[in-house]
This record gives C-alpha cells, structure tokens and sequence, in this order.
C-alpha cells in the first residue's frame, strides 16, 4: 500500500514538472528569431486568397434607393425581413433617391428614367397563379385597382400611366438630379388572397416592388437599371396602426434578453435592393426538388439571409394576354376538312373524321423548340405562362409531372395544361359507327343482312365504317359530324332520317338521338332532293 502511494507521489510531480515547463515561455519577449504575424500573412498562400478577395471600391454600388415613409414593425426577429404595416387606400410616400457615386453611369446623366411600381405576392406559392389570383380579385371588384399613384401628393414625376390590364402596377418618369416622391394606395388588403375566410385568419403578405429602367438606342425604356423591395401586410382602414401599437405593446412585455433577438422599428422602410436570377430551374432539377426558382435579393449578410423574392418584372404593357384573345378550338369547316372517303376495299380503320387528326397535329412535340412551345401555350389558351414557361423546349414541359404542374399553375390551370400535353379528349357521350353506302349496292336488303352477318357486300368486300363521337347527344350533332367525316357540305343536308319497318322515313329527332344505344352501327345514303339542291341522309 505504501508502494502504490509513492507512486503516485511520482507521477503527480512529473505532470507538475511537465505543466510548469510547458508555461515558462509565456510573459518573456519574443525575440528576433520569432515568427511575426505580418511575415506569415505575406506569405504566397494568403497573398493568392487575399488577391480572390472582392475590394470595396469593386463592390457593386446600386445607383438608386427607395425609402417608403411608413414604420416597421417591432415584432420582427434580426435575420428576418422588415415587414410594414400599411392602411388600405392610404397614401404613402416613396423617396426615389439618386445613390450614384461621381461618374456612375454617365448615360443617365441629364435624361429621365421609368420606373414601375407594383405590388405583387410575397409567397412564392401565389406567385405561380397570380394572374388568377388578380382576375379573382378583379371579379369580385368590378372597377377597382390594386394600386395607385396620388398624383397630386406626388412630386417630380412624370407621364404617369396605368395599364386596365395591369392592376397592380403603375409606371411614370423621372428625373433623378431631381427630387422625387411617389405617394402610393394599395387597395386590397391581405384577408382577401387567403384561402378560407372563417374570420381571424392571418393575411397574406405582399411586396412592393420598384423596377427602374433606362432608354435603349430606340428610345424605348426597356434597359433594366434596379430592383428593389419590401415586404408589406395591407389592413382595412386603421388597422394597420393597431396592429402596430399591438406588436409594440407585445414587445414591451418581453424581458431585455428577448427584445436582443428582435429589429426596432425604424421610422421608415428602405427597399431592399434584389438580384434577379432565372425564373424557373432546370427541368431535371425542377423535379428533384419539386419547387421553381423565382428572382432572388442580394445578398447583404445574415441579417437577409431570409428575405423574400422578388417578382420578375412584366416585358410589355401586354405581359397578361386576355384569355378570350387567344386560339380557341373550332371545328374544321366542312369545305376545309381534309377528311377523305375511302373506297369500299380500303382498309382505314385509322381514319379520324371528327377532328381528332386536327388535335393530334396539335399536339406538343417533344422535339419542339422553346419558340414553338410559346406558340403551343398561346394556341390552347396558356397565354398567362409563356414567361413563365420562356426556357422550356417540349421535352422540358413534357417531362413535368401533374404534381409539378398543379404547384407552379394551381389547380384549375394545372390539372388543364396536364390533360393538354397528354392529348386527352373529352369522353363522348355516344359513340357511333358509320358506313356510307357504295353505289354499286342496290339491294338494301341484302346490305342490310350482310352487314350484320359479316360486314362484307355482295362482291365479299368488307364494308370500312368510320367511328363518330357526339359530345351533343342533339340531331343537329348527328349531321354535323356526318358532314365532316365524309366531306358533305353541312348547309345542303335538309333532313337525317332512320329507316324503320317496311322501309318507311323516320325522322331523327334529339329524343331518338337520347334513345341511341352506344356504338350502334349504320349504314347511310343520301337522296337528292327536287328544286332545292339540297340532300337528305337516310340511315340504315
């Protein structure tokens, strides 16, 4: 026992031994052989990461600045975005300031610039149906915009427009060695985009958005200059301002080391400047990820590390095209229909006469180009994606699941351009099989037995009956179909009749039509009628 306790005393005066000479050099003066700290940084390695490295003077400085006079609000942690809390249809001032530095682009210099101010949705998921969500709202509010300009507040601009078409945005010049403020409404609140209203539900937020443009060479102000904005919430009438004494009153119960995680509210609201990227990411990644890449802000720290998108800006005035202007599917006139009757031993059980060959020339390529995709989506009516869909070839757009489809264009649009790019018709309602009589046939009754002991004529050649699809179940359907599939003029059909007992002349009328058993089969002549020039259709 006395061994191991000696031991012991060994080793713990070692380890003293060891701690105090480990510790003798500290407190001396390095001496002219130490390292110095200057030699180690000039040393190759760092001076490469040092010279990688972007200077101040290189840092891009943005050459305007947009403050909305209205407060932020205190209940807003430090790395969030600021959110301000604005009344509805009350005016507010936006500063439009000149930041250039002397000799920033001097092309500006002495010239107007256009800016465009909108108010767009901050969630990226009613981004995607914004152009529905904004006819939504129009429905509902006959007349009315979303945004406006005071312009009698207003100082220093110019030749301000408002698009009927565009709602939510407001454009005008300026001079920017002038001063500048546009006094700005915003006329929907934040409950009317939620989407259920039971009362007490949390609005949605906005953003308002500036985009300022230069002249090009034509003197068009189509040269993007800056984007900049800012994350909004729009009460009724007053509520904005309780709202905030809400939040205010809020913070002021939190102890000291909680209000450390929040921003104060400042006076007013700077615009944040944004970056813009691509719209939408590659397909292959779009379906890895199953989200679309919007435009993105600068990224200025931890402190907008989670900062919201911001909306790309509209190309032209005419950036939302009215649906009603786009290509609506028609049937194809009967003296333009490109369907041909066949003789009687041709064998085409392929031959579409009702339009579906029209459709499936229609019908998007895989090897179609990104113009012709644009081209697609104008002819069947998706006018409101071409942007959106701007980079996508037809294998692109093809390979997009229904879920992807119905997240980037909500539900209506997206289950519709689904069914669109499978090619999926409409169910029939009834479905018939048709034959015309040949000529050279001149006992019905032999036709008649043939038909159904064989489909085959006299001379043993199979009779070839083409398939017609009413989505009508109405007479008037029966002919029009007829016409088109075999290349008979519509206007010289008088009558359709069906041949009853005895042979006598049935006319069809819709209850018969109603009556119809599906893929009912008939054969059809037609008869000329005396003075009129026009045919009647007799089916067997």
């Amino acid at each position: 026992m006395a061994w191991v306790l000696k031991m012991d005393e060994v080793i713990e005066s070692g380890l003293v031994h060891d701690f105090d000479a480990s510790l003798s050099g500290i407190g001396q003066e390095l001496g002219a052989g130490a390292y110095s700290m200057s030699d180690v940084l000039a040393l190759p390695i760092f001076k490469q990461e040092d010279s990688s490295l972007p200077l101040d003077d290189e840092t891009k400085h943005p050459p305007f600045q947009y403050v909305m006079c209205a407060a932020t609000s205190p209940a807003v942690k430090l790395h969030d975005e600021t959110l301000t809390y604005l009344n509805q249809g009350q005016s507010y001032e936006i500063r439009m300031l000149d930041n250039r530095k002397m000799g920033d682009m001097p092309e500006i210099t002495g010239k107007l610039v256009k800016s465009i101010i909108r108010v767009v949705f901050h969630d990226r998921r009613l981004q995607y149906t914004e152009h529905q969500q904004l006819e939504g709202w129009k429905w509902n509010r006959p007349g009315d915009r979303l945004l406006d300009l005071d312009i009698p507040m207003s100082v220093g601009i110019i030749d301000t427009r408002t698009n009927p078409s565009q709602l939510n945005a407001v454009e005008f010049l300026w001079d920017p060695a002038k001063r500048t403020s546009a006094f700005i409404q915003v006329h929907c609140i934040s409950t009317e985009f939620t989407p259920r209203k039971h009362g007490g539900e949390k609005g949605v937020p906005f953003r308002i958005q500036v985009d300022t443009f230069k002249q090009n060479e034509n003197g068009e102000y189509t040269d993007h200059l800056h984007s900049a904005s800012c994350q909004i919430k729009v009460f009724k009438p007053k509520g904005a301002d309780r709202k905030q004494k809400t939040d205010r009153e809020k913070m002021e119960k939190r102890t000291a080391h909680e209000k450390e995680k929040y921003q104060p509210s400042y006076d007013t609201t700077i615009l944040t400047e944004m970056r813009l990227e691509p719209i939408i990411e590659d397909a292959v990644e779009h379906e890895q990820k199953k989200s679309s890449k919007r435009t993105l802000p600068a990224d200025y720290g931890d402190s907008l590390a989670k900062r919201g998108s911001c909306s790309p800006w509209p190309d032209t005035p005419t950036a939302y095209v009215n649906n009603s202007s786009s290509t609506a599917p028609t049937f194809t006139s009967p003296q333009q229909s490109t369907c041909s009757v066949p003789d009687s031993n041709s064998s085409s059980p392929n031959h579409q006469g009702d339009g579906v060959s029209q459709a499936s020339s229609e019908q998007l390529q895989p090897s179609a180009t990104t113009q012709e995709t644009q081209q697609w989506l104008l002819k069947n009516r998706f006018s409101s994606y071409t942007r959106l869909f701007s980079n996508f070839s037809g294998a692109d757009l093809l390979k997009l699941t229904k879920e992807d489809l119905v997240q980037i264009c909500g539900a209506a649009d997206g289950i519709r351009l689904y069914n669109s790019l499978k090619s999926r018709s409409v169910r029939p309602r009834l479905t018939l099989y048709v034959c015309q009589e040949q000529p050279s046939s001149t006992l019905l009754q032999g036709q008649q037995q043939a038909a159904g002991s064989g489909g085959e004529n006299g001379s043993g050649t199979p009779y070839v009956y083409h398939a017609i699809y009413l989505e009508e179940m109405v007479a008037s359907e029966v002919a029009r179909k007829l016409a088109l599939v075999f290349n008979i003029p519509f206007h010289q059909i008088n009558q359709v009749y069906r041949q009853g007992p005895t042979g006598i002349h049935i006319l069809v009328s819709d209850q018969m039509v109603q009556n119809f058993q599906d893929e009912s089969c008939f054969l059809f002549s037609t008869v000329k009628v005396e003075n009129s020039g026009g045919i009647h259709i007799i089916l067997k």
